[in-house]
Formats: structure tokens, C-alpha cells, sequence
């Protein structure tokens, strides 16, 4: 029997900043719900994500998943680079 890879999760946010070798700031933004008034607010959450060829850019959608620790504050890698399609 055939054991497919399990993929434990994955996020698509935007690059907001390149500034390190080999390392990207990814900003991701979730809705949530207030526990006792259910507003919704945003809420923005920054990875270090692992860009082994530096080539993402700042603005850059894409899409990371986690991996093993590469650092001490970096656990996520890039899978792919998504296409603005309007």
C-alpha cells in the first residue's frame, strides 16, 4: 500500500519584506469574532519563511507551508509563488 505525504497545513499571505538572505516576512490576514460581541476585526499574523534563491520580491503573494525549524523563529517554507489573476 501506497502512503501519500501528509501536508500539515499551509497559509497564502503577502511578502512584506526581502531584506534578509535567504528569508522573507510574510504577512497574513485573518478575520476573526469577538468572543462576547462576535464583531469581526482583522487580524495580521508575520512569518519567516525559508527563500532558499532569494528570488520573491516585496508584494509578492504566496503561498508557505510548515516545515522543521530552519532557525530559531523560522519554521515555514515557500511551496509556490501565486499568480495575480484578476
Amino acid at each position: 500500500m501506497e502512503e501519500k505525504k501528509k501536508v500539515k497545513g499551509y497559509k497564502e499571505g503577502i511578502v512584506v519584506s526581502d531584506k534578509a538572505d535567504k528569508t522573507i516576512v510574510v504577512a497574513i490576514d485573518t478575520f476573526k469574532a469577538h468572543q462576547k460581541y462576535l464583531k469581526r476585526y482583522l487580524s495580521t499574523k508575520k512569518y519567516k519563511v525559508h527563500d532558499p534563491e532569494n528570488k520573491m520580491k516585496t508584494g509578492d503573494k504566496v503561498r508557505i507551508v510548515e516545515t522543521k525549524p530552519k532557525s530559531r523563529g523560522k519554521r515555514w517554507e515557500i511551496v509556490y509563488e501565486m499568480k495575480n489573476e484578476k
